[in-house]
This record gives C-alpha cells, sequence and structure tokens, in this order.
C-alpha cells in the first residue's frame, strides 16, 4: 500500500526553568544571586531523505516529542539544550499546518532541512534579576513552552516526466522498457495502484525521472476510482507523456479519450492542465492500429501535439520520442514551488502568538494568554521584591492599559490564571 497523506502531532522541547540560587562558600555565608539559566528546548527538524520514498513509517508513529532543556542550576551552571528531534520524509513532501491549512515547508531537495517547531528559551536565572537595590532576587524565569503543530505531510512525486492515460494503455510497461524500474505489469485495470519512478538513461549519457502514473478516469478530480489520491502525483512534472491505446483494442476512440484525459487534468487544476505534452501512440502492433494513428495526428498535430507511434510489447519506436523529451527538458524551465510556504513566525500559535486576551466575567476582569503564562512563572508572588517586579512587568506589558481600556474600576476583581488581585489604579 502506498501511503502518501499522513497525519502526526509534533511538539518542541520545553526551555529549562532558571534556578534561584544564592553563593554559599566557606567565609562568605551571604554570597550574592548565582542561579544559571535554563537550556533551551530542542526543535522539531524534518530533513528530505533519499532513503525514503513513501510516507508509511506514519501510520505506525503519530506522535513526535523533542527533549526538553535542562534546568539551571547554582554556580551560575546552565542548563543542557534539549536534544533536536530529526524526522526525516521523502523528496517531494509538503508539510502543512492542519489548523491553518498554510504550508510550511515544501521538502523538494533532497538533503533539505527545515525547522518546524522551535523549542522554547530557558528561563533566566536569579543572577539577572540583581540590581543595586535588589541585591538578593528569591526569584528567576520558568523556561518557555515548546512549539506544538498539528500538521498533514503530503507526498507529491518528484519526476521530470509523468505518464498519463487511461488504465491498461501500456504506461506501465513503457516505463519498464525504458528504466531500471520494474512495475507490477498485468492485463487488467489500475493494476498501478501507485506511482512508479524510474531513471531513464539515453545514448548521450543524458537522463531524467519519469513517474508511472496510476490510469485516470472520467470523473477523477471529483475523487471517481483512484482519484485525487492520484492525480496530485504528477502535479510536479515538467513534462507529459500522454499515452493512448491507438488500437482501439478495448472498443474505445484513442482521441475521445486524450479529450476526457485533459478535461481531468484541467478540472483539477489549471497548472497541471498547461503543462506541455507530447503523445505517444501506443500499440502500434494490433490489427487496427495504422489507421486510428493517422486519425489521432489529423486531430492533434494541427493543436500542436507532437505524436510519436510506438510498440511496448515490441519496444519499438522509442528513440524519436526520447530524442524529444530530451530536447523539451532542455528548454523547459525548473519546476516553481507548488505553493508558498507560509512565515512560520507569523502562524498565530508560534511561542508568545498573541500577548494577552482580557474577559469579563460577571465581575471579575480575566487576563489570560502566553504573556501571562510566562509572567506568573518567573516570579514568587510570596517575596515582596519578586511582587514588586510583577507590578512593573504589567504596565510594560500594557495588561494596565488595556484592563483601563476595557472598563475596570478600582475595587473591582483582576484573576490571571489562578491569581487574583484587587484593582487598584
Amino acid at each position: 500500500m502506498f501511503v502518501d497523506v499522513a497525519r502526526i502531532y509534533v511538539r518542541a522541547g520545553d526551555g529549562g526553568d532558571g534556578a534561584v540560587s544564592f553563593r554559599r562558600e566557606k567565609y562568605i555565608p551571604a554570597g550574592g544571586p548565582d542561579g544559571g539559566d535554563g537550556g533551551d528546548g530542542g526543535d522539531i527538524v524534518f530533513v528530505a531523505s533519499e532513503d525514503l520514498h513513501t510516507l508509511m513509517d506514519f501510520r505506525y508513529r503519530k506522535k513526535f516529542v523533542a527533549g526538553n532543556g535542562e534546568n539551571g542550576r547554582g554556580n551560575k551552571m546552565f542548563g543542557k539544550k534539549g536534544e533536536d528531534l530529526i524526522i526525516k520524509v521523502p523528496p517531494g513532501t509538503i508539510i502543512r499546518d492542519e489548523d491553518t491549512g498554510l504550508v510550511l515547508a515544501d521538502m523538494k531537495e533532497p538533503g533539505q532541512r527545515k525547522v518546524i517547531a522551535r523549542g522554547g528559551r530557558g528561563g533566566k536565572g536569579n543572577v539577572h534579576f540583581a540590581t543595586p537595590t535588589r541585591q538578593a532576587p528569591k526569584f528567576a524565569r520558568k523556561g518557555q513552552k515548546g512549539q506544538e503543530r498539528r500538521l498533514v505531510l503530503e507526498l507529491k512525486s518528484i519526476a521530470d516526466v509523468g505518464l498519463v492515460g487511461f488504465p491498461n494503455v501500456g504506461k506501465s510497461t513503457i516505463l519498464s522498457i525504458l528504466s531500471s524500474a520494474r512495475p507490477k505489469i498485468a492485463d487488467y485495470h489500475f493494476t498501478t495502484l501507485n506511482p512508479n519512478l524510474g531513471v531513464v538513461k539515453v545514448r548521450n549519457e543524458q537522463s531524467f525521472i519519469m513517474a508511472d502514473i496510476p490510469g485516470i478516469i472520467e470523473g477523477a478530480h471529483k475523487g471517481v476510482g483512484l482519484g485525487l489520491e492520484f492525480l496530485r502525483h504528477i502535479e510536479r512534472t515538467r513534462l507529459l507523456i500522454h499515452v493512448l491505446d491507438v488500437s482501439g483494442s478495448e472498443g474505445r476512440d484513442p482521441v475521445e479519450d486524450f479529450n476526457l484525459i485533459n478535461a481531468e487534468l484541467k478540472s483539477y487544476s489549471e497548472k497541471l492542465a498547461g503543462r506541455p505534452q507530447i503523445v505517444a501512440a501506443n500499440k502500434m502492433d494490433v490489427t487496427g492500429a495504422e489507421e486510428n494513428l493517422k486519425r489521432v495526428k489529423d486531430a492533434l498535430e494541427p493543436a500542436g501535439y507532437k505524436v510519436f507511434p510506438v510498440s511496448a510489447a515490441q519496444a519499438k519506436g522509442f528513440e524519436p520520442l526520447l530524442d524529444e523529451v530530451i530536447r523539451m527538458l532542455s528548454e523547459l524551465p525548473e519546476p516553481e514551488p507548488m505553493e508558498e510556504e507560509a512565515d512560520l513566525e507569523s502562524l498565530a500559535d508560534r511561542i508568545g502568538g498573541e500577548p494577552f486576551s482580557i474577559t469579563r466575567e460577571q465581575d471579575e476582569f480575566v487576563v489570560s494568554g502566553p504573556a501571562v503564562d510566562r509572567l506568573l512563572g518567573m516570579v514568587n508572588l510570596d517575596d515582596h521584591e519578586s511582587l514588586q517586579y510583577f507590578q512593573r512587568m504589567l504596565r510594560r506589558l500594557g495588561i494596565i492599559d488595556a484592563l483601563r481600556e476595557a472598563g475596570i474600576k478600582d475595587g473591582d476583581s483582576v484573576r490571571l490564571n489562578d491569581f487574583s488581585f484587587d484593582f487598584i489604579d
């Protein structure tokens, strides 16, 4: 079974907490603060690996979590950074954010790396909060939480040339003749249940990658038959070879087949329908093919399509076809990215996202959000100096101004997570 779509959950590591510590040595009973910083959390990193060809592994593992950063320690010792988690995917994989639908990465090049979820920053130790008037801070900053995302992985096969056409027209046989690929071949429809890739080498040492795309039937763009699961695999190709059964051995009209397939391509993607095409008029060894070949040429060549008679069964007629493919590929531009990648830092679920929000629940103003979580995590509300720092940060973050704009009055209650206080302007 070929798996080309997978849904997974990833979470980067949390940052370690900063330490609250004071220097204690012989003859120095009351040294200054020396709490070290926490280590940063590990990142979630995707890498395009040539060793992989499907998303099969993601059927069995759906959750990926990077290492957390270690907490800081006394004597200004920093915590160790959390270990990054490397996730390998086959080249051609598009990574989407499931919640927003935005493309986070287009892993089209082997060896390409992309950080998809960043680890939280380590918290600052209390050594950073010492001032001339606050020489013994009894608080430190907690580490930030790592980013987490629900992702959709979608594999789109990377090939220079795609073979398209109705089932049983000979695409798999042509691929097996022209390359080292050996797809399963039999005389029934839908033999090819997944795209097969092969490297085609020609006599002048030039080569290209060819994909045998599963047979398309009318209505595929609506999900009929193999449908959308496989149309996506030809989006990457730069050139299409449209294979026709020119013999009409199954009672089909090759000209009508050509028009139907192109209508399906257009319904699925205007860009895909605009790919250059050449026509391989296959099964020339079958009686009646010569007559149909003339009809195909008369119908298609005036529209700019070059038609090459071939016989996959006899492995004949392919040299002129290959020469034309090499010529066209040399003139065609490299494929553009299928979709524009989103700026990861612009997504709403990034660390720190929206700083805070204010809602009113009966007679209480509730302040929540990442900024609140971080602020409460870095202070000791039982310590007078730390409480003063907390009050200053409320103003610096704009929470006090926002409460005024929300209509708060002296004596009203304010709640930040589990901590409540009465507002005094």
